[in-house]
């Protein structure tokens, strides 16, 4: 019992699945703010050119009892790009590009020379590009 204990918490460690659950969390929690945002701020201006108001409810009536409910599509689409844009914002604010790489390797002999080198140390073969 206490090796499968040991190998839980390693997995979680190892794993980042800490870190993924707390990301979860946390963009589901974004979700339901943004989709107030769109359902409090968003659509009722929305609502103005849409019939009667009432943007979730806008359906285009099909035969019978069928219909196209295009106004909570309309809604869902709206909390998609919203939440994808927050969370590209977010990215690009907080993680960062990797620096170019300094160095490379030769195309004959593969030694590791400077990014910017001319010829190689190792076999003095021209390297371009």
């Amino acid at each position: 019992m206490n090796s499968q204990l040991k190998g839980f918490r390693e997995f979680l460690l190892k794993q980042n699945a800490v870190a993924l659950a707390i990301g979860v969390i946390i963009g589901a929690a974004m979700g339901r703010v943004v989709s107030g945002l769109v359902d409090d701020v968003l659509m009722p201006i929305l609502g103005v050119v849409l019939p009667g108001g009432e943007w979730r409810n806008a359906q285009v009536g099909l035969s019978g009892a069928n219909a196209i409910k295009y106004g909570d599509l309309i809604g869902r689409l709206l909390d998609f790009v919203i939440v994808a844009a927050v969370v590209y914002a977010l990215a690009k604010a907080f993680i960062k590009e990797a620096p170019a790489p300094a160095t490379r390797s030769c195309p004959e002999c593969l030694e590791t020379i400077p990014i910017g080198a001319r010829k190689c140390r190792a076999c003095g073969s021209p390297v371009t590009g």
